[in-house]
């Protein structure tokens, strides 16, 4: 999907625009609903994904599900565009993951070190099982061997905003999923 011309900046192409996006978490979470259970910790991995989730909860909710949620923020990447290499915990949870379900939701798999970390220490805090959701996957990146269980969409390798993701602070508040050109 191509289209540099409803983005209002031209060094924007639209990847994934906001009906593509609420059509798939829709049925992301008809995937998600018989497996994840009725009452799942959701644990947005922040900031990225705080957009994606929360719509993603809210069908969620539509799905019949009464997730909990509690937030983790990570960081990697700071203000640049390349991962730093290390994951840094910047906020752990405040609710128990004692024996819960918990899924973890990030906006982007990409080398697999956050979505690892964060899967590690939900597994430390006593989770029964850890699910994990992205919205985007760039599999050709991966450094760490991990799968996301639920995936919204496969990425192109190219650095993307909006929908939560930003460039140094910036784009995080367009409603659709852009590359940068």
């Amino acid at each position: 999907m191509s289209d540099t011309a409803n983005t209002g900046d031209p060094l924007l192409e639209v990847l994934f625009s906001a009906e593509v996006l609420a059509e798939r978490i829709a049925a992301l979470s008809e995937e998600m609903a018989p497996i994840i259970g009725l009452k799942p910790l959701v644990i947005p991995v922040l900031s990225g994904s705080f957009i994606f989730a929360a719509d993603l909860l809210r069908a969620l909710h539509g799905a019949g599900l009464r997730p909990d949620v509690d937030f983790l923020s990570l960081s990697s990447y700071g203000t640049g565009t390349q991962s730093s290499g290390s994951v840094k915990l910047v906020r752990d949870i405040e609710v128990s993951a004692q024996g819960r379900s918990v899924v973890l939701v990030d906006d982007i798999l990409e080398s697999g070190r956050t979505l690892s970390f964060a899967k590690e220490l939900m597994v430390s805090h006593g989770a029964d099982v850890v699910h994990t959701c992205v919205l985007l996957d760039k599999p050709e990146k991966h450094i760490v061997p991990i799968e996301a269980d639920f995936v919204g969409f496969e990425c192109p390798d190219a650095f993307v905003v909006g929908y939560g993701m930003d460039l140094a602070h910036g784009y995080r508040e367009l409603p659709f999923v852009g590359q940068l050109i």
